[in-house]
């Protein structure tokens, strides 16, 4: 188990370093490439990620074909479609790496018992809960109903990861904005002041 993981879990409060130990025997590496599939949309959602180095995409096709993209996650984050692991259904979005990516992970039967053997990891699923609520709704609020330029605005201030390391279309998706308007933003923005 890496120390990335370990070190994230020692801060949260509330797991002993037993806890942890016997915690990281669940946990199994995966090694993503760039355009691997974690999580298939229509698929039984049946893991759930840390992401310990790398990115990943979720998004789910609309009718025409075309990816919305609904979140990134990078290292230090928990990843999966959480409801429907919850209720072992059939995911209703993908979730893609973005980049190689090592993801340690848990499977459902797994997650049960850790749950039974160590009841300090409600409080870890409450806290990934927590930033998940937190990051939808600062999402909703600063997204929607803007403009291009005031979503590209913002996203240098508050998400500038997002900028360093998405491409342009998944970043429009993002959004909400065709690639060509936030190509426009960029240019609003970042253009040379003329005296």
């Amino acid at each position: 188990m890496t120390n990335v993981f370990e070190n994230y879990l020692s801060s949260i409060e509330g797991l002993s370093a037993e806890e942890i130990n016997y915690s990281a025997e669940f946990f199994k590496p995966i090694f993503l490439k760039k355009g691997d599939f974690f999580i298939h949309e229509d698929e039984p959602c049946r893991y759930i990620g840390f992401i310990v180095s790398g990115a990943v995409k979720a998004y789910a096709i609309d009718k025409d074909g075309k990816e919305n993209i609904t979140c990134f996650k990078f290292e230090n984050e928990f990843v999966t479609s959480f409801p429907e692991f919850v209720r072992q259904e059939k995911s209703r979005r993908s979730i893609r790496a973005i980049e190689d990516s090592v993801v340690y992970r848990i499977s459902y039967p797994d997650y049960l018992h850790l749950l039974v053997q160590a009841t300090a990891w409600n409080g870890v699923i409450k806290s990934m809960m927590e930033k998940e609520y937190s990051q939808k709704e600062r999402y909703l609020l600063n997204y929607n109903n803007r403009s291009a330029v005031d979503k590209y605005r913002y996203v240098l201030s508050d998400e500038p990861m997002l900028v360093q390391r998405v491409t342009t279309q998944d970043l429009a998706s993002y959004l909400g904005i065709t690639q060509r308007s936030l190509t426009r933003a960029k240019g609003q923005i970042h253009k040379p002041n003329v005296l």
